[in-house]
C-alpha cells in the first residue's frame, strides 16, 4: 500500500468538512498509518430507516469513499440493532422503531445504491445486530454506568424536549451507547457523521478510551440543504434529489436549488477536482444559470453517464425552456364519448405518488392540460373523437392523451 503524505491527505479529507475531534490527532494517526503502512478503520454507521437515498445521503458516503480512495478500510455499519431502537437525534418525539424484516429489506436496498458511491469491492459491511443482539442484561447495565443522566440532558435534542416537558423514553438513552459500542467493538480509528451526530461519535471516544483503546477521530460533515434553500434534504419536506431517479428528474431538481447553494452542492456532493473549486465560485457570481447547468450536469453525470446527462439537457430544453411535449411523452388512449376524472387518469399513469400529491401540486398549478392549469380536484375530462390533449404535471412529467373509436 502506498499513502499520499498526511498534508496531501488532509486537504482532501478536510474538503467541505465542518468539524474533526481533535484533528492533531487524526494527524498523528494518519503519520502513524504512513510510518507502518497500516490502512485507518474508517466507520460509518447507517440505520436504514428508509430504503432510498437521496444527496444528502450521498454528502457522508463520498467521504467515506475519499478515505476508501486514499488507502484506508471503509467499514459500513448497517445497524441492525440501533434501526430498532430509533435514533432520537434532531427528534422532538419518539421514532417508531423498525421491525428485523423491515431493516433488512430497507438494507439491501440501501447497499445497491451506495454500491454508486463506493468502491464495493473494498467496503467492510458489517451489521451491529451480530455483537449487540447477543448481549445481556447485564451487559446492558454494565454500559449504561459508562454515562451519566446530567451528560445525556447535554444533548441539545434532549434538552429541548426536557425543558419543554416532552416525553424521553429510557430507552433513547441507550442509543449512543449502542452506537459508541460500535467503535469499541470494531477499534475504529475515525468515525464519520453528520453535524447532528456529534454528541453520539463524542460517546464512541469516550468508551473506546474506558476499554483501554486509542479513541476514534471524529469528523463530521454539513447536512445538506434541501433544493427549497431552508430545510434539510429529506424526503418528508419534499425537497430531496434521489440518487436512482431518472435522469431528466435529477437534472431537472438539480437546477430547482437557489444561487446561494450552488457552491455547497458542488464541494459536497460532486467530483469536482478540489483546485478547480475556487473558479466554479467565481464562475457562480457571473454567471449563475450556466453555472447551475454545470452542476446539474455534473450530477446526473456522476449517477447516470455521460450520454444520459447530455439528454437530461436538451430535454430540459425543450420541455422547459421551449416547453415542448417531448416525442417520447407516453401516449394514453381513452375511448370516444368516455369521461375520466383527471386525478384518476394522473394515478393509474403513475405521473404522482399519490392522490394527495396530485391535489397539493393542483393547487401550487403544477398540473396543466394545454397549459390550461387545472386546480379543481373533481376536474374531468368527456373525450371526443380525434382529441389529442397534452398533460404536464410538474415541471418534467408530460403525457398524451387521445380518444380512440
Amino acid at each position: 500500500m502506498s499513502f499520499k503524505s498526511v498534508d496531501e491527505q488532509l486537504s482532501v479529507i478536510k474538503r467541505g468538512t465542518v468539524e474533526i475531534v481533535p484533528v492533531e490527532e487524526l494527524k498523528e494517526k494518519l503519520k502513524k498509518s504512513l510510518q507502518t503502512n497500516t490502512p485507518l478503520k474508517i466507520k460509518l454507521g447507517v440505520d436504514p430507516t428508509r430504503p432510498d437515498l437521496h444527496l444528502g445521503h450521498s454528502v457522508i458516503l463520498r467521504k467515506l469513499r475519499q478515505f476508501q480512495d486514499l488507502g484506508h478500510e471503509a467499514i459500513l455499519i448497517i445497524g441492525g440493532f440501533t434501526a430498532m431502537i430509533g435514533d432520537p437525534t434532531g427528534q422532538n418525539k419518539t421514532r417508531p422503531p423498525l421491525t428485523e424484516r423491515e431493516v433488512l429489506e430497507n438494507a439491501e436496498t440501501y447497499i445497491e445504491q451506495a454500491k454508486k458511491i463506493l468502491d464495493h469491492s473494498k467496503t467492510t459491511i458489517v451489521n451491529n445486530n451480530d455483537w449487540l443482539g447477543p448481549m445481556g442484561f447485564m451487559d446492558v447495565i454494565q454500559l449504561s454506568s459508562r454515562l451519566t443522566v446530567a451528560r445525556m440532558i447535554e444533548r441539545d435534542d434532549f434538552s429541548k424536549r426536557y425543558h419543554n416537558n416532552e416525553p424521553i423514553s429510557l430507552h433513547e438513552f441507550l442509543y449512543p451507547l449502542a452506537q459508541g459500542q460500535d467503535s469499541v467493538y470494531l477499534k475504529s480509528d475515525v468515525e464519520l457523521g453528520g453535524t447532528d451526530q456529534k454528541f453520539n461519535l463524542l460517546v464512541g471516544r469516550d468508551l473506546q478510551r474506558a476499554e483501554n483503546i486509542e479513541p476514534q477521530v471524529c469528523l463530521m460533515m454539513p447536512l445538506l440543504v434541501g433544493t427549497d434553500g431552508s430545510m434539510k434534504m429529506s424526503k418528508s419536506y419534499d425537497n430531496y434529489i434521489g440518487i436512482d431517479e431518472p435522469a431528466n428528474e435529477m437534472y431537472g431538481k438539480s437546477l430547482s436549488i437557489p444561487d446561494d447553494l450552488i457552491f455547497p452542492y458542488f464541494e459536497l456532493v460532486t467530483d469536482v477536482p478540489a483546485e478547480e473549486l475556487p473558479a466554479l465560485r467565481e464562475n457562480i457570481g457571473k454567471d449563475p444559470r450556466n453555472t447551475k447547468h454545470h452542476l446539474a450536469f455534473t450530477i446526473t453525470r456522476m449517477y447516470h453517464g455521460e450520454e444520459a446527462a447530455a439528454a437530461a439537457r436538451k430535454h430540459f430544453e425543450e420541455t422547459v425552456i421551449k416547453k415542448n411535449i417531448p416525442d417520447d411523452a407516453p401516449v394514453i388512449e381513452f375511448k370516444s364519448g368516455s369521461e375520466h376524472r383527471l386525478m384518476d387518469i394522473i394515478a393509474d399513469a403513475g405521473l404522482t405518488g399519490s392522490n394527495g400529491e396530485t391535489k397539493r401540486m393542483m393547487k401550487q398549478g403544477g398540473i396543466s392540460i394545454n397549459e390550461d392549469k387545472i386546480s379543481d380536484p373533481n376536474h374531468s375530462i368527456q373525450f371526443s373523437e380525434g382529441d389529442e390533449l397534452e398533460l404536464k404535471v410538474g415541471k418534467r412529467k408530460f403525457a398524451r392523451l387521445v380518444s380512440a373509436s
